[in-house]
């Protein structure tokens, strides 16, 4: 049996992220995950300007070292098309102060991204990396947690648990309560098709919401090589109430959808297409408990709206390493004393998942969200200060009153 303080189970994003934020404050972590690395994760495969500020607050060459990847693309904003076919295209360089050369997003597969942190993480003599261990068995013993791997032959135990192991975390799940709700969860697929015609010069990513998919949408990120991302995403609530089958909705959508079966006419599908869940931060729960904090999708926190879970998850690893260097510093790992993680994790997120919530409901009022995109694609203005809306949490805030609406559709 090895005892350490510090033991985090996932090495994605969010695990990763809080191991090297430990690092930084010289604080030793043992960081687990069942694979071995490189390896695929089914993900959208975008990243925002909010993880090139992640990656910045790790370390400052990190987003200058992202550039140079050759796997990645830089990505400049987002189109949003409208049921109706109109675009409203919002600029990713609009949300941070950086200079105008520099791409604030980018789009790389999960498979060299996750490994790009991981590299990070090997280099750093702070980190005990475990890779190829799958965790079965986490039991609480003496105020410790105890971390058992199938084989039996890994023991770990434990002060302070840090569980980052997605979605289907079955210690978030049966330890921390953490229920899949279909009302708060999302299904999606995945695919990578090459030879998609009209891709973005400056590659943006794209979001259709499709009239016969609402409030569900489908997606486009471009990706090196002529080649793209190209998936579904929509709440698995609607899936289970209107008996939809998701691949065949998906590919039936690319063969006869006037905005897309040109585009798709000779792209070549790239292995298979694959599913996965994504759990949505539209509410607020309980993501620390004795000895233990959730990390990223294990916590719930994919934005509701955009599907965006790289960023959050990256955040929720920051403020994980700061409450676990107070556990450490007070010798204090109750479950009252945890709250600290929870306040801080919600105090930088919820008003933008709260939003998103909202934002997500407008997609059951398809005909406002035609004008709204029909008037911006038409006003060079209006166009603007949406996008300013939706890089600015403040502005953002008129997006959910009605006064926004009356005013834009009858001005």
């Amino acid at each position: 049996m090895q005892e350490v303080d510090i033991c985090i189970v996932g090495a994605g994003p969010g695990g990763a992220t809080t191991a090297l934020h430990l690092a930084q404050k010289g604080i030793p972590s043992v960081l687990v995950d069942k694979a071995v690395f490189p390896r695929d994760k089914i993900c959208g495969d975008a990243l925002s300007g909010k993880v090139v500020n992640e990656l910045k607050r790790i370390s400052p060459e990190l987003p200058d070292l992202l550039r140079q990847e050759q796997s990645q693309l830089p990505s400049w904003g987002i189109h949003f098309i409208s049921p109706g076919g109109h675009q409203l295209s919002v600029p990713f360089k609009l949300n941070y102060n950086i200079a105008a050369h520099t791409p604030a997003g980018h789009i790389i597969k999960r498979i060299d991204f996750d490994n790009f942190l991981i590299n990070e993480v090997k280099k750093r003599p702070e980190i005990t990396l475990l890779e190829g261990i799958d965790i079965n068995s986490i039991q609480e013993q003496e105020g410790r947690h105890v971390l058992t791997d199938k084989s039996g032959k890994v023991n770990l135990s434990t002060k302070l648990l840090i569980s980052a192991n997605g979605a289907h975390s079955s210690f978030a799940r049966h330890t921390a309560g953490i229920q899949q709700e279909p009302a708060h969860y999302c299904a999606g697929l995945r695919a990578y098709y090459k030879g998609v015609a009209g891709l973005d010069k400056d590659n943006f990513i794209e979001l259709h919401f499709l009239k016969d998919f609402l409030p569900g949408y489908f997606w486009i990120f471009p990706l090196p090589n002529g080649c793209a991302n190209v998936g579904v995403g929509m709440l698995s609530n609607e899936v289970s109430r209107r008996k939809i089958n998701l691949k065949k909705e998906m590919l039936r959508m690319i063969e006869t959808h006037p905005a897309l079966k040109e585009r798709f006419a000779s792209a070549e599908l790239i292995g298979d297409i694959k599913g996965y869940g994504l759990p949505l931060g539209s509410k607020k729960r309980v993501i620390s408990g004795k000895g233990y904090m959730l990390v990223g999708d294990a916590a719930s926190l994919i934005d509701p709206f955009t599907g965006e879970g790289i960023s959050n998850a990256m955040i929720s690893g920051r403020w994980a390493a700061e409450q676990a260097a107070q556990c450490l510093a007070q010798n204090n790992f109750s479950a009252s004393f945890m709250q600290g993680y929870d306040k801080a994790v919600y105090n930088r997120l919820w008003k933008e998942l709260k939003l998103s919530r909202r934002m997500q409901k407008l997609l059951h009022y398809p005909w406002l969200f035609d004008q709204v995109a029909a008037k911006a694609s038409k006003n060079a203005t209006l166009a603007e200060t949406i996008s300013c809306m939706f890089n600015d949490l403040d502005l953002r805030e008129r997006l959910r009153q009605p006064s926004f609406y009356l005013k834009l559709l009858f001005n």
